[in-house]
């Protein structure tokens, strides 16, 4: 269950670091719709934001339902998806990074803004790798 919670925090991260295309319901978006009764029976007090609600969730996992517990392993099953593309790209086009991007600070979508806006002269190991990643 720890995995699950971990998995969490990172979406929490990434979403502060950036934005990512997720599918059309997103890990937060099912943790929420899963876990709609624990979030109103025991952390409905929670202020939002830092990982609390997590934190919450944490606290209570002994009580958790089982379809809580579903949405958790979804919600994580789905982020290390988005994580393991995310590296394969970060990996695939570090060297057009470098070239065309040392000079951006990193989050808000600069990096993508900033490939997007040289994708003509990206090396072929990286345009491959994003069409690989758009096609998941």
């Amino acid at each position: 269950m720890k995995k699950f919670f971990l998995s969490l925090v990172v979406l929490a991260c990434m979403l502060f670091v950036g934005r990512v295309a997720l599918a059309a319901q997103g890990p937060v978006e099912i943790m929420v719709d899963g876990c709609k009764q624990e979030l109103n029976t025991y952390c409905k007090n929670v202020t939002p934001g830092e990982g609390r609600v997590l934190a919450c969730l944490y606290a209570f996992e002994d009580k958790l339902s089982t379809r809580c517990e579903y949405a958790l392993y979804d919600a994580s099953a789905q982020l290390e998806r988005v994580v393991a593309a995310l590296t394969y790209l970060a990996n695939e086009c570090r060297d057009d990074l470098k070239t065309f991007c040392s000079g951006v600070n990193p989050g808000e979508g600069r990096l993508i803004q900033c490939i997007d806006k040289n994708k003509e002269k990206l090396t072929n190991r990286c345009k491959q790798a994003i069409e690989d990643v758009s096609k998941k």
